[in-house]
């Protein structure tokens, strides 16, 4: 694994590009909606792998392994929580062998769906249930871990605590965020990020709106945080259809507009979120070499 210096460097060497979003994909390729992403990648392998490497041939060089609910907590509700290392170990290393020239990162997120995440009651469940999970991206040879759509300081804190608990190196932390720069939980982004910034290698938002106010947000960030800013917004607000579903419409070359206008604002990772595809990622990567 990647230490929190050397993801820096490659950073500093030009290491841009993030994917885009994995699971509104992979129902489209006809994983029924609700069910646990994580079981049925193992079952359906192929489907996660021709997604990577698509993503790869796009210009993605930082890959997010699909362990987004990996977390024993999750788990649990499709009998796995006691192969939770084994279920993440797996699914880093068909990650790898999709795209092999690409680093991959273990994926851990929020757990407000299973507990009282804010709860400081519940330090202690949040950090067994990170360190099961980090032991498992590590045996599977994750190059670096990213901690996405984070809703509460707790949980940044708990998996902070887990990874260097666990030995990792690098670690991303990126909440989700309103358009002014709060967090879910209320709370000023700023210096929440900015605390973190002394232990992490990057910090910053997904799952946020990609639009106009999406590069403010950047800004606002980039005037108080030194260490190198994540960007992974989705691809416009949602509209919900007949089945339930939400849909993406934004146009790919506006989407990659607005990252690029991130990137000038300080972001210096650049991806794509809900609603976001290999064509978007395509579009962004091919922008930033005209004009980036």
């Amino acid at each position: 694994m990647l230490t929190k210096e050397q993801l820096q460097n490659r950073i500093a060497d030009g290491l841009r590009f993030l994917d885009g979003a994995t699971g509104s994909n992979l129902q489209k390729s006809g994983m029924p909606k609700g069910c646990c992403t994580e079981q049925w990648v193992l079952e359906n392998p192929d489907m996660l792998q021709n997604l990577q490497r698509a993503y790869a041939a796009a210009g993605s060089q930082i890959l997010y392994a699909p362990t987004f609910q990996a977390q024993p907590i999750a788990l649990e509700r499709v009998g796995l929580a006691e192969k939770t290392e084994k279920v993440n170990a797996s699914l880093v290393a068909l990650s790898r062998a999709a795209a092999p020239e690409c680093l991959i990162a273990g994926d851990l997120t929020t757990l407000a769906a299973f507990c009282d995440s804010w709860d400081p009651d519940n330090i202690d469940l949040l950090i067994d249930n990170y360190r099961r999970q980090i032991r498992g991206l590590l045996d599977g040879g994750a190059d670096l871990l990213v901690a996405e759509t984070l809703m509460y300081p707790l949980e940044a804190e708990a998996i902070l605590t887990a990874a260097e608990m666990e030995g990792a190196g690098a670690v991303m932390y990126s909440f989700v965020m309103t358009p002014d720069g709060s967090l879910f939980s209320g709370q000023d982004a700023v210096p929440v990020l900015k605390d973190l910034s002394e232990h992490a290698a990057a910090v910053g938002f997904n799952c946020v709106a990609a639009d106009m106010m999406t590069p403010y947000l950047v800004r606002k960030l980039a005037k108080e945080i030194r260490i190198p800013i994540l960007c992974k917004p989705n691809a416009g607000n949602p509209t919900i259809n007949a089945a339930g579903v939400p849909e993406y419409d934004m146009d790919t070359e506006e989407f990659a507009k607005i990252v690029l206008d991130c990137h000038r604002s300080g972001a210096r990772l650049l991806g794509g979120c809900c609603g976001t595809t290999p064509v978007h990622i395509a579009a962004l990567t091919k922008l930033f070499k005209q004009k980036g």
